[in-house]
């Protein structure tokens, strides 16, 4: 199965926008990603209608952080990206006539809303500066500057 990686490429985006006060092309973030630009621009196209970054055409252009990192949490991302379904578990048939595949399915449904309810919970309470802040910690234990936009 394959997993949605929406989330945690755009976190990685932001944070790197973050460091650089110049603007990123859809084409330098595509390469940080190893993706194409036409992917980025969709999915960057999510969080410029959140409101997370600002995006200018032309040659001096590309996309900028527009937002506090304090201000947003990896709930506010995940909900710009399109909120992908967290899990992919689920019951075959919604309505069986097998009384032991109806208790498995509602079994199944309560475990993973509970689930879903304490990730959802979990990623409302941390923000893209605490992220920032564990970036910045990283580097400097590693004797490094926080570099932006660096391909790897």
């Amino acid at each position: 199965m394959r997993t949605d990686s929406r989330l945690s490429r755009m976190l990685h985006v932001l944070l790197h926008m973050a460091r650089e006060d110049q603007p990123f092309t859809s084409e330098r973030i595509a390469e940080m990603l190893g993706t194409n630009a036409a992917v980025v621009r969709r999915t960057m196209a999510g969080l410029r209608k959140a409101g997370m970054v600002s995006s200018e055409r032309g040659p001096q252009g590309g996309w900028q952080l527009a937002c506090d990192l304090q201000q947003v949490s990896l709930l506010d991302v995940h909900q710009a990206v399109g909120g992908p379904t967290l899990f992919a578990i689920g019951s075959d048939r919604s309505n069986p006539d097998c009384a032991v595949e109806r208790v498995v399915n509602a079994a199944l449904a309560d475990t993973l809303r509970e689930a879903e309810a304490l990730l959802l919970q979990r990623l409302g309470s941390v923000s893209l500066a605490d992220l920032a802040q564990q970036f910045d910690l990283q580097c400097r234990k590693r004797g490094k500057r926080p570099r932006a936009g660096h391909p790897h």
